[in-house]
Order: C-alpha cells, then sequence, then structure tokens
C-alpha cells in the first residue's frame, strides 16, 4: 500500500471518498464524505489516492434548543 499523509484524499472500496485525519504505523481514521469517521488498521487497508475534491462542510456552530417554558 501507498503511504498516506494527514489531508490526503483517497478512496476505499467500501466507504469511498474521504479525507485522512490522522495515521501512523498502526491506524488509519478516515473521514469518510457520506459515512463519517472510520478508524483502520493501517497495514490492512486497501485505499487509492483520489483527486476529488472534499465536499463543503457546514461552518459555524449548531444552535442552543430554546429552553421550555
Amino acid at each position: 500500500m501507498a503511504k498516506f499523509a494527514k489531508g490526503d484524499r483517497v478512496s476505499q472500496p467500501t466507504y469511498g471518498t474521504g479525507t485522512i485525519t490522522e495515521t501512523d504505523d498502526s491506524y488509519t481514521v478516515i473521514d469518510f464524505d457520506e459515512h463519517g469517521i472510520k478508524k483502520f488498521l493501517s497495514d490492512r487497508v486497501s485505499l487509492t489516492g483520489s483527486t476529488q475534491p472534499a465536499p463543503p462542510r457546514a461552518t459555524g456552530r449548531r444552535r442552543a434548543a430554546k429552553p421550555k417554558t
């Protein structure tokens, strides 16, 4: 497997395209565009590089719920 770094865009057969958020010799954590964050064993995960850009993420904070009166 090719070595990928934090921030690289990759594709995985089951979950599709995502961005590597953490990686070391033991684990690779990927934030997938449609499936959220998944953690893999680095020496077992099958990844290929991707040129697909990351989708826009929501910015800002969530609104607090109104207190019940």
